[in-house]
C-alpha cells in the first residue's frame, strides 16, 4: 500500500451561498483578497500561471492552475521548486443556496516530522481561509483571519 496518499491535509465547510456565487469567489481575486491573500494577479485558468500575494508576510507565490471545471472543482499546483503541491477545491451544491466546499492539499515530501508539520500547517490555513469565506460571503464580513494569525510583536 502506497503511504503518499495518506500525506495530505483537508478542510471542509457549509457555506449557505449558490454554488456559482461559491465557486467564483475562489476564482477571482477581487473576491479573494476579502479574505486570503491580498492581491492576485489574475483570475484563475487553466495552465495559467498567476500570482497571489499576501501584503502582510511580504509573501507571494505562483499558482498554476491544472483543472477548472465550472462550479464543480478547481486544482492547483504551488509551492518552491522541489516542494511543490497540490490544492483541490470541491463544490457539491447540496441545493440551490447550500455549498459544501472541500479543499484538499497533498503531495507534501520529507521526513515524518516535516510532513506532519506541513499537514498541520496546511490544514489550519485552509480551516481559517474556509471561515473567512463562509463570513464573507454569507454576511459580507472580513474577518480578517489569515492576517491576525500572525500578528506582528508576536515571536
Amino acid at each position: 500500500m502506497k503511504t503518499e496518499n495518506n500525506k495530505f491535509a483537508k478542510a471542509e465547510m457549509l457555506i449557505r451561498k449558490p454554488v456559482s456565487e461559491v465557486f467564483q469567489a475562489f476564482i477571482d481575486p477581487e473576491i479573494t483578497s476579502k479574505f486570503w491573500f491580498t492581491k492576485g494577479s489574475g483570475k484563475l485558468a487553466e495552465y495559467q500561471p498567476i500570482e497571489w500575494v499576501w501584503e502582510m508576510y511580504g509573501f507571494s507565490l505562483t499558482v498554476l492552475t491544472k483543472v477548472i471545471e465550472e462550479n464543480k472543482k478547481i486544482v492547483v499546483e504551488w509551492g518552491n521548486t522541489g516542494e511543490t503541491t497540490t490544492v483541490e477545491w470541491i463544490f457539491t451544491p447540496l441545493n440551490k443556496n447550500e455549498t459544501f466546499v472541500s479543499i484538499t492539499n497533498s503531495g507534501f515530501v520529507g521526513d515524518t516530522d516535516k510532513i506532519i508539520d506541513q499537514v498541520r500547517n496546511s490544514t489550519e490555513g485552509f480551516t481559517l481561509v474556509l471561515a473567512g469565506a463562509k463570513a464573507y460571503l454569507e454576511h459580507q464580513i472580513q474577518l480578517n483571519l489569515v492576517l491576525d494569525r500572525f500578528p506582528k510583536g508576536l515571536a
